[in-house]
């Protein structure tokens, strides 16, 4: 079974800044797949920033200029660094895994963003 486990999270105010952090429980290689989900309450999830195996990156159009995706293989860890955020990022922030055809979700981590 592949955990994910996501760490991070917090209150922040506008215009501030925060580094997500997701540890997998197997090892992170070139055929695996990840990704950074968000979910706002009422609101469906969403993707925010997504990196392919060979390091491709993939951006949500409402967060592109505030975000960077990145994986650190050795670590098994996929990061997120948030900056400008604004109220409207508020949400739980979810990892995804693929691979093999299958996926793999965290937990959540909170994003809290005050005016």
């Amino acid at each position: 079974q592949v955990q994910l486990v996501e760490s991070g999270g917090g209150l922040v105010q506008a215009g501030g800044s925060l580094r997500l952090s997701c540890a997998a429980s197997i090892r992170i290689t070139s055929m695996t797949y990840m990704a950074w989900h968000r979910q706002a309450p009422g609101k469906q999830r969403e993707l925010v920033a997504s990196i392919t195996g060979s390091g491709r990156t993939n951006y949500a159009d409402s967060m592109k200029d505030r975000v960077t995706i990145s994986r650190e293989n050795d670590k098994n860890t996929v990061n997120l660094e948030m900056t400008g955020l604004k109220p409207e990022d508020t949400a739980i922030y979810y990892c995804c895994l693929s691979i093999y055809g299958r996926q793999y979700w965290g937990q959540g981590t909170q994003v809290t963003v005050s005016p």
